[in-house]
């Protein structure tokens, strides 16, 4: 299982495998030829109501984690989760994402998620 974290702004690798878009909006200035992107689970993303409370810095990433955890939780979230991780299972997946530090977004909760 090979699950790992990129910007989708640096160009795709083969090392890449099934390429999963993690963000609720398509990134600006990066064609779909360009993002080879293979899935879009939108009902993957943190809430608007998540994202905008922890992008004003009003609390920390270790909540921001919780807090996204606990979305992911709900039916459709752990459905797609799921989903991610069969697609992981059988080879290597790449959540793709235009935030500007993964290490402390969602996509990284995700890729710790989906780790064994």
């Amino acid at each position: 299982m090979s699950v790992r974290v990129r910007r989708v702004y640096e160009p795709p690798e083969s090392a890449d495998g099934v390429r999963v878009l993690v963000d609720r909006l398509w990134p600006r200035g990066v064609s779909k030829a360009e993002a080879h992107i293979d899935e879009w689970p939108k009902a993957l993303t943190p809430s608007t109501e998540l994202r905008h409370w922890y992008h004003s810095g009003a609390g920390s990433y270790d909540e921001f984690a919780r807090r996204y955890e606990a979305e992911l939780a709900a039916p459709e979230a752990a459905e797609l989760l799921e989903h991610v991780r069969e697609l992981a299972r059988s080879g290597a997946v790449t959540l793709v994402t235009a935030v500007k530090d993964p290490d402390e977004s969602h996509a990284s909760v995700l890729a710790r998620l989906l780790s064994p």
